[in-house]
């Protein structure tokens, strides 16, 4: 699950003098029942997060569908019973993540399930771009993607604007004598590239912004050489959900998309409330 005191932020967030609008107009000590329901087809995603929310202002909660399930339009995810007040102080940041995770999740679930048809062993990836992090790598995983890099402390990644600044064969001596422990990562952005990373001892090698006909005859290159199998192939940038098939296609290991988290279209979930609990 997402870090709590995270998911805290955003209530405090939302009501850093509380809720005015409740207060006003709902008796204290009303007690109220609701659900929380699906508006549409997908994957859900954040459900142990909202439960943690509602659970820690006091409110009862039965999870109806768990986290990774197929939901249709008009399922029941959530059932709440407790105070009306505190309900409806969490209303909207519960929704808030379920919608965002729920709607990675789909998107992740549907193009693995594309991708593995055309190549079992590919993996899908997330990358850093989001400011969400915590909610966002964790929808990834629910939808059955990999995370990628959590922060940059998790893995060495050599990007352009390093080696803008340090040559190639330099930088990857200095990160592995930086770390025994660490992967280290080269992005390039040709098969020269690709060539002189895997030589110079690069772990995994990211083909960014890259063809898949100049993917494959860098992978050719490589397999020439007997160089393949020492290095995971990553494929980036210019991905879509429109041609991830023909990448999908290449002797690639991982595709990563941008996309997934900083393009994505929220999952529609609601909440109602039932009525009173005398």
């Amino acid at each position: 699950m997402v870090p709590f005191s995270y998911l805290l932020k955003f209530i405090e967030e939302d009501a850093p003098f509380g809720d005015i609008t409740s207060e006003a107009v709902i008796p204290e000590g009303v007690r109220a029942k609701a659900v929380v329901l699906a508006k549409q087809e997908g994957v859900i995603a954040g459900v142990e997060e909202a439960k943690a929310l509602f659970e820690h202002f006091g409110v009862k909660v039965e999870v109806k569908k768990r986290d990774g399930e197929e939901v249709r339009r008009g399922d029941v995810i959530l059932e709440l019973e407790g105070d009306a007040r505190a309900i409806l102080l969490v209303e909207r940041t519960a929704l808030n993540v379920m919608g965002r995770m729920s709607g990675i999740a789909t998107e992740v679930r549907r193009l693995v399930e594309r991708v593995k048809a055309v190549n079992p062993k590919v993996k899908i990836a997330g990358t850093r771009k989001t400011l969400l992090r915590p909610i966002d790598k964790r929808a990834i995983l629910i939808g059955g993607g990999e995370p990628h890099r959590f922060s940059l402390s998790d893995a060495i990644l050599i990007k352009d604007n390093h080696l803008a600044l340090v040559p190639l064969g330099e930088a990857i001596k200095r990160a592995k004598a930086f770390s025994a422990y660490k992967v280290i990562e080269v992005e390039v952005e040709s098969l020269e590239g690709a060539l002189n990373a895997v030589k110079a001892g690069a772990d995994v090698v990211m083909l960014d912004n890259m063809t898949p006909v100049q993917i494959a005859k860098t992978i050719e290159a490589l397999k020439r050489e007997g160089l393949r199998d020492r290095v995971k192939i990553e494929v980036s940038g210019g991905i879509t959900p429109e041609n991830i098939e023909e990448y999908a296609k290449l002797d690639v290991d991982v595709i990563s998309l941008g996309y997934l988290t900083h393009s994505i279209r929220n999952f529609d979930v609601s909440l109602e409330i039932l009525g009173r609990v005398e």
